[in-house]
């Protein structure tokens, strides 16, 4: 029984051959001997095979058919598995045999049986090393076709457990990364929100806590109505700068205030209305001056019911308390409270001894406004009641001071009303007190005010006293003033 040999790339039927499919592209009318096949060249006969070369698998083609004249030079090598016996079955051998090229110098039948020798890239391929005995034959490519038909292998025992190890703790990796980063998430939230609520917070309590500063500083704090002792030249450096003739003029005022009148310091005052007032009150209280004498015959404290109901004076009703305007039938309890409060703090500065602890003493006095400006309505009432009595002696015919005599004279204050609503209602409230009113203060508080007036410097209005013809030895206060509106308080 025959075998046909099978080519590949050819068609099974012989009269469709070609020349080059049988001799490998040689010459036409060529044909080539399959080795270990008998045929014959013309014969329409399929050529039978022997056994032995059936057993005998061929090479595997490579990726473009190679021609028949560059693969003869391929020849079977023996198997490395056991051959199956001859005659038996024609199974294939469990590893098929690879191919060896033929020895050097061997001829390797051609187109027409003659031998070819061989190439140099043949000869290069014959000078590769050969394979090691152990590594496995090349693999047909259908076997790999099979194995890629099968399907990946099923993985082994170990390979399997590695794997669900692998992915157990992919698994739980990615879990605990979610869970994480959701925490964390919330966390960043959290913070933001918080500290957004911290700064509103801060900058809310930082503005309650500066409102409390300041309406403690204003219940609580000294009030700076007369400030400590500063230095006189240095305040009159820091006060008049430049070269202007006005600010020359003031510091050469200064210094002669220091170097002649031996006047080292000086003490500022609140400029107010009330500040005439206030610098008259405060030396009078630092330096323990007594009462009037006019003060200790008669209580001071019924002076304004004595005004009503003896003199018939009801126009004294629309006195006024500085800013605060009219009052009505009030006004002679506010006076009376007034009035009663500078009796006792007279009384009490006078009977101290000690200089340093009737200074501390000004200073808690005058830190408090509401008791400064009680102080001040009460020597404005002291001064209209002076002017009401020395009215009613001009009308008796009886001798009065001349400064008095030139109040009345005058149109705005020609009586106690008059000079009331025009002159001292105003006092504390839109201006303060003119040099007639010196006068008169001094007159009703029996003290002699000395007032340096540092714009009159170089003349004779430089230095004046009021009253200036004192009727006996009066205490004596110091003002200074640079333009007869605001006054401050020496210090020898």
């Amino acid at each position: 029984m025959g075998f046909r040999c099978k080519v590949p790339g050819r068609s099974r039927d012989p009269s469709r051959w070609k020349p080059q499919d049988v001799s490998g592209g040689a010459a036409p009318g060529t044909q080539e001997r399959l080795p270990g096949c008998a045929h014959s060249a013309g014969s329409p006969k399929l050529p039978t095979v022997d056994p032995v070369c059936a057993r005998r698998p061929r090479p595997s083609p490579p990726e473009s058919p190679p021609t028949s004249a560059v693969a003869s030079h391929w020849r079977p090598r023996a198997s490395v598995g056991p051959r199956a016996p001859p005659g038996g079955s024609a199974e294939r051998a469990p590893h098929p045999a690879p191919l060896e090229p033929a020895s050097r110098g061997e001829a390797i039948p051609g187109a027409g049986g003659r031998p070819r020798r061989l190439t140099d890239r043949r000869r290069r391929l014959r000078a590769r090393p050969q394979r090691a005995a152990g590594m496995a034959a090349p693999r047909s490519p259908q076997r790999v076709r099979a194995r890629e038909r099968e399907g990946p292998r099923a993985p082994t025992a170990g390979s399997d457990q590695v794997h669900s190890w692998t992915l157990v703790t992919s698994q739980a990796l990615d879990t605990a990364w979610k869970i994480a980063r959701g925490s964390v998430t919330l966390a960043v939230a959290f913070l933001v929100a918080a500290l957004c609520y911290v700064r509103r917070m801060h900058s809310y309590l930082g503005r309650r806590l500066k409102w409390w500063i300041g309406y403690l500083q204003r219940k609580f704090k000294r009030n700076l109505s007369v400030e400590a002792e500063v230095d006189l030249l240095s305040y009159s450096a820091r006060e008049w700068k430049g070269e202007t003739p006005r600010a020359k003029l003031m510091r050469k005022a200064y210094e002669e205030l220091f170097w002649r009148h031996h006047i080292k310091c000086v003490r500022q005052v609140k400029r107010d209305n009330y500040d005439a007032l206030r610098s008259v009150l405060f030396q009078i209280f630092s330096q323990g001056l007594s009462f009037p004498s006019w003060m200790k015959e008669k209580d001071i404290v019924k002076l304004p019911e004595k005004l009503l109901f003896s003199q018939g004076c009801n126009w004294i009703q629309q006195y006024s308390f500085g800013p605060e305007k009219y009052t009505g039938s009030n006004v002679f309890g506010k006076l009376r409270k007034c009035v009663e409060l500078l009796k006792t703090q007279w009384t009490e500065f006078s009977g101290i001894k000690d200089y340093h602890k009737r200074g501390s003493m000004c200073n808690i006095l005058f830190s408090d406004a509401i008791l400064e400006y009680k102080l001040y309505e009460a020597l404005k009432f002291i001064m209209l009641y002076q002017v009401t009595e020395v009215y009613e002696q001009m009308k008796t015919k009886k001798v009065i001071p001349s400064l008095f005599r030139l109040l009345f004279s005058r149109e705005t204050s020609s009586d106690p009303l008059s000079f009331m609503m025009n002159h001292l209602n105003s006092v504390g409230d839109t201006c303060g007190l003119e040099q007639i009113d010196m006068f008169i203060l001094g007159h009703s508080l029996e003290i002699k005010i000395k007032v340096f007036r540092l714009f009159k410097f170089n003349s004779r209005d430089f230095e004046v006293c009021y009253p200036d013809l004192p009727f006996r030895e009066w205490p004596e206060i110091s003002l200074l003033t640079e333009n007869d509106r605001h006054y401050h308080i020496p210090v020898f």
